[in-house]
């Protein structure tokens, strides 16, 4: 560059050695230092491509298998202390066979037993049954939905048959939806159209995750979205009422 003379190897040097005096000036704090290293620790991981693993043990775990036990003995026992205290029991129990049980019904019974002293989960619950019962719990591996919680209690109620079996709410309500689908196509004489099915599904998804539908419920997604109440009236005309009444007696708890 015209005018300016280029700096020697010293000056470089030099200005290199204020450059890195500067930027590990931070780095002269005892806590800054302290903590960096810690972090290095907890999340550095070391991959060992050299060693082989050894089985250390092939029989079954005693002391998962009496945890598990446990935790449904000690669901199965609040179940039955609080049967007449919370209205989801009381659904399921039975005891109110006018009633429809609703979300936060359902909620209000998760929220109970996530307190101390049991501190369970719907997650929790459905691993001690898969570990007990391998061959009668379905849905493996699937996230679980407040939803069921429905199916572990109704499992716990009856978990003595031999025929009972514990499988995801959404499972259940798929399977009422096909039997109504069949019953209503019957008596109708003919298919409902594809736009049709696709609305039901929609709603049967819906009750999968909410337990039932309102009319209200089409204000908001996935419903909204597709025209919400209006289009749905337009699709159904007037049977739309019947066959959300239909839906919520099939298919839901």
């Amino acid at each position: 560059m015209t005018g300016q003379e280029e700096p020697d190897e010293a000056a470089l040097h030099d200005a290199a050695a204020r450059l890195a005096n500067q930027a590990t000036v931070p780095f002269d704090s005892p806590a800054l230092r302290k903590a960096l290293a810690s972090a290095q620790r907890r999340d550095e991981q070391t991959i060992d491509t050299v060693s082989q693993d050894a089985v250390l043990s092939a029989g079954w775990d005693q002391q998962a298998e009496d945890k598990a036990r446990a935790t449904v003995t000690t669901f199965r026992q609040f179940i039955e202390d609080h049967r007449d205290e919370i209205v989801a029991l009381e659904v399921l129990y039975g005891r109110r066979r006018s009633a429809r049980l609703g979300y936060a019904d359902v909620k209000r019974l998760a929220d109970e037993i996530a307190r101390p002293p049991l501190g369970l989960t719907a997650e929790r619950l459905w691993q001690a049954y898969e570990h007990l019962d391998r061959t009668r719990v379905h849905g493996t591996g699937t996230r679980r939905l407040l939803a069921d919680l429905v199916s572990l209690v109704r499992y716990a109620l009856e978990r003595e048959d031999a025929g009972a079996t514990l499988e995801p709410y959404a499972e259940t309500v798929n399977r009422r939806f096909a039997a109504w689908l069949a019953d209503q196509e019957r008596s109708r004489g003919r298919p409902f159209d594809g736009e049709q099915r696709y609305w039901l599904e929609l709603i049967r998804d819906h009750i999968a995750s909410a337990l039932a539908i309102e009319k209200g419920d089409f204000d908001y997604e996935p419903f909204v979205q597709r025209g919400g109440l209006g289009k749905a009236s337009q699709v159904f005309g007037p049977d739309l009422e019947g066959i959300l009444k239909d839906l919520n007696e099939r298919l839901a708890a």
